[in-house]
């Protein structure tokens, strides 16, 4: 147990960081495309013309909630809870907007830009971060968590 942080599995969190590095070096090497789920989102959908082939993304797009809720099946599941569907929306627009300005997602810059020392991806991913903790510190002082 990790004090302050009686819920923590750090082994389950590593080696889901190595199944992530893994799958992104095998795009990376595979087929010289980099794992950005944005990317490969829009790809799947027929939004982008360019990047993997659309049967590799559709694959990896349905692989991610697939692999989940294989996990789930196999471990209990993991409780959670999630705010009104409204605020979710809203969000993921808000997010989208945000990948589209930084011309990639988390999973892209943050994986995939950061291993290959993009000096893009690191300032895109300093700014996910410092955003992400300016947030959580703004809802604490509001009281929302």
């Amino acid at each position: 147990m990790i004090p302050g942080f009686p819920d923590a599995q750090p082994i389950a969190g590593l080696i889901g960081g190595l199944m992530i590095g893994l799958a992104a070096a095998i795009m990376l090497l595979g087929l010289g495309r980099i794992a950005g789920v944005s990317g490969l989102a829009a790809r799947a959908t027929g939004l982008s013309s360019s990047g993997a082939p659309r049967g590799v993304a559709v694959a990896f797009i349905i692989g991610l909630p697939l692999g989940a809720w294989i996990v789930a099946l196999l471990s209990g599941g993991v409780p959670a809870t999630f705010p009104a569907p409204g605020l979710l929306i809203v969000a993921g627009l808000i997010v989208g907007f945000g990948t589209r300005l930084g011309s990639g997602c988390t999973s892209g810059h943050g994986v995939c830009g950061l291993s290959r020392l993009s000096r893009r991806s690191i300032m895109v991913t300093a700014l996910f971060m410092g955003s992400g903790f300016a947030t959580v510190a703004l809802m604490r002082l509001a009281g929302a968590i």
